[in-house]
């Protein structure tokens, strides 16, 4: 499935540590209310501190900011933060506890609503948990809104192709719906 938008994950951990990691089984599942999702291949502190806080965001990676990205996919024991080692600055959030990335351009505050774990027919368990989360807050730099809508080409959202590749979001056109009578 191509091409897959990143969600950078932050969190904190029960002891207060930020944690940033990018997943790109990621998605928008409902806008009404807002809910997203994630999941990964085998568990990591980012699924630990949602379990343990019940919060985190999700940080729109954009191509400015593709190299702290890839720097915070890094395996980094558990207590490390990722935002340090990325060199990323944090920005509070206004109704969670988890911080956002500061330069991201569009950030969106999530509370736990469930996490399922996936089974394959056979009945064998997969690596794979899905977490879903409401959104509670959106943060939106003033910087990518034009005539009062986002402007995808000065966000320039960054997407998983597969293997080591990616893709820069920076050229969209309008499709009209047809209606009933074309």
């Amino acid at each position: 499935m191509v091409p897959r938008p990143i969600g950078w994950i932050s969190s904190l951990s029960s002891d207060g540590i930020a944690n940033l990691a990018p997943y790109s089984f990621f998605n928008a599942v409902s806008g009404v209310p807002p809910f997203v999702m994630f999941s990964s291949a085998g568990r990591k502190d980012s699924q630990t501190n949602i379990e343990a806080t019940g919060e985190f965001v999700v940080n729109m990676a954009v191509a400015d900011l593709k190299d702290a990205m890839n720097r915070s996919s890094a395996s980094f024991a558990p207590g490390v933060d990722e935002f340090a080692r990325a060199g990323l600055e944090k920005a509070p959030c206004h109704n969670i506890s988890a911080p956002r990335v500061a330069a991201s351009p569009v950030a969106l505050e999530c509370v736990l609503n469930s996490i399922v774990p996936l089974t394959a027919r056979d009945g064998t368990k997969a690596r794979s948990e899905v977490i879903f989360g409401e959104v509670v807050g959106i943060h939106i730099s003033d910087a990518v809104i034009v005539d009062g809508m986002l402007d995808i080409t000065r966000i320039r959202p960054l997407s998983r192709l597969g293997y080591m590749d990616y893709a820069i979001i920076d050229e969209v056109f309008p499709i009209a719906r047809p209606t009933e009578t074309d």
